[in-house]
This record gives structure tokens, C-alpha cells and sequence, in this order.
């Protein structure tokens, strides 16, 4: 028996009779993020970078000399990823900073969620010069979406692999690890209670996304459903949607149709900035 398995048979036995304690159990699981190893193709973009620490002891990568792009990572994630984008944007004539999550990498914290990583982003854009575009990569991208309604200001904004409701992913988690109707709901309200804000409205169809962007869904994601795309594009007027055959989850951020992307996305707001001046 798997771990899968033997977790989805305990939480359905104890489900039914202690519902908020296997509810309490499961919201640590899914709050506590894995510290996992760097891929051999991430060491060379981690020795080029200089580390950073915000001013409230936020840690991140920064490459490059221009106007600045923030990139946030998704769970269990990392600045690295980015590996192909933050060349692509250096070579482009921009400063990258990629921010470690709160609890992920050098940054503080031992637990994590969609609004701890928004309000990372604030803090990091309080430090930053005005941001020529956020790009966030799964939870990453569910937050910088959030970011915006909390204020946070961009040219630009771009969402690669993200979830456009975040009910959605706890009600997917919580099928996942086998929690019968009663813990379900009682994990769903201890997560609420944990980051301040009901997860019904964590869902970008009540959000105003007002500035020009782009959206990545690969079809054969795995982690995060392609449809999740369609209701971000529905949600965002001035938004493009590049959806892809094939990327996967993680795969989808060094491909250069999403790096074309992107730098067409600035170049074209760089330009209708110099029109306009």
C-alpha cells in the first residue's frame, strides 16, 4: 500500500468520527511546503544571481540591470525555475527579481498559502522601482492575480499554470487525501480562518484585472486543469491566452512560445508608453 492510500483509508475511518481533528491534521499537510533538491540545469542561473534580503527578511534572486520584472514561484517551487525567462529578460535589458516564497528557500516561515505569498509581493514591490510586469508560475500566479486586488501595481501581469479559484484547490486536495464530507468542510473553514479571507472569494471572476496580460495553461497539465485558463481569459478583458499542447506543469516555463510571449507583452506596453509620452 502506498502513502496515498493508507492516508486516504485513515482520514476515511477517522473522517466520520473526529472530523475537525483529521481536518486539522491535512490543513498542516497542505500549509507545510517540502524543501526540494535544485535541478542540475538551475545551478548555473543560481551562481550568476545575487541574493537579497527585503526588508522584512524576505529573501531573492536578482539578475540584470533595467526596468524590473517580478517573478513569483508556485508550491514547493523555486527562483530557478524560471531559469530560460530570467535569461530571455536579462538579455532583454531588464532587472529580474524572483522572490523565495515565505517558507520556501532563504525566506521565513514554516507555513504558506496563496495570500502569505501575495503579500510577499507587496512587500517586495514597496522596495522595487516601479515593476514593468509580474509573472507568476501556479500558486504563484493565483497570488500575483490576488496581489493586484491588495494593490500591488504593474504594466504588466502574466499567469502561467495558475488556478482561477482557490476553492476549487482545497476541494481538490481535500478529495485527494480521501476526507469525507464533514472533514472536508471543516478543513475548508480552518484554512479560511488561517489566511483571513473565504475561499469563495479567492476567485479571479470577482477580481478587477485591469492592466494588459497573458495566460499560460499547458493541455496536458496534470496538476492544474487547461480549464482553469479559460476562466482566468473570461475574467481579464485585456488578456491573451496562450494555451499549449503540451509543457506540462513545470516544462511550460522554458518554452520560447511563452518567452516570446512575454517579451512581446512588454515590448508592446514599452512601446504605447513611448507613444503616449
Amino acid at each position: 500500500m502506498n502513502a496515498l492510500k493508507w492516508v486516504r483509508g485513515v482520514n476515511g475511518t477517522l473522517g466520520w468520527i473526529a472530523p475537525k481533528r483529521v481536518a486539522s491534521k491535512m490543513r498542516l499537510v497542505f500549509m507545510t511546503p517540502r524543501a526540494l533538491p535544485l535541478r542540475d540545469w538551475e545551478l548555473p542561473m543560481l551562481a550568476s544571481a545575487e541574493r537579497i534580503t527585503l526588508r522584512f527578511g524576505l529573501s531573492a534572486l536578482r539578475w540584470g540591470q533595467g526596468p524590473a520584472v517580478l517573478l513569483m514561484h508556485g508550491w514547493e517551487g523555486r527562483p530557478t525555475q524560471f531559469a530560460a525567462l530570467i535569461s530571455a529578460l536579462v538579455d532583454a535589458g531588464y532587472t529580474v527579481v524572483a522572490l523565495d516564497g515565505p517558507a520556501h528557500g532563504r525566506s521565513p516561515g514554516r507555513e504558506a498559502n496563496v495570500v502569505l505569498f501575495a503579500r510577499a509581493m507587496l512587500e517586495a514591490a514597496a522596495e522595487l522601482p516601479p515593476l514593468q510586469a509580474v509573472i507568476g508560475h501556479s500558486m504563484g500566479g493565483a497570488s500575483a492575480m490576488l496581489a493586484v486586488q491588495m494593490g500591488l501595481r504593474t504594466e504588466t501581469l502574466v499567469s502561467i499554470a495558475a488556478p482561477a479559484r482557490i476553492l476549487g484547490v482545497l476541494r481538490g486536495f481535500a478529495r485527494m487525501v480521501g476526507m469525507p464530507p464533514r472533514a472536508r468542510s471543516a478543513f475548508i473553514r480552518q484554512v479560511e480562518q488561517d489566511v483571513g479571507m473565504r475561499a469563495a472569494t479567492l476567485d479571479v471572476a470577482r477580481y478587477q484585472l485591469d492592466m494588459p496580460g497573458l495566460i499560460v495553461h499547458a493541455e496536458d497539465d496534470n496538476f492544474v486543469s487547461v480549464k482553469e485558463s479559460h476562466l482566468i481569459h473570461e475574467a481579464w478583458f485585456d488578456s491573451r491566452l496562450l494555451r499549449l499542447e503540451s509543457g506540462g506543469h513545470q516544462r511550460v516555463l522554458a518554452d520560447p512560445r511563452v518567452i516570446d510571449g512575454v517579451l512581446s507583452l512588454l515590448a508592446g506596453r514599452s512601446l504605447q508608453a513611448r507613444q503616449s509620452a
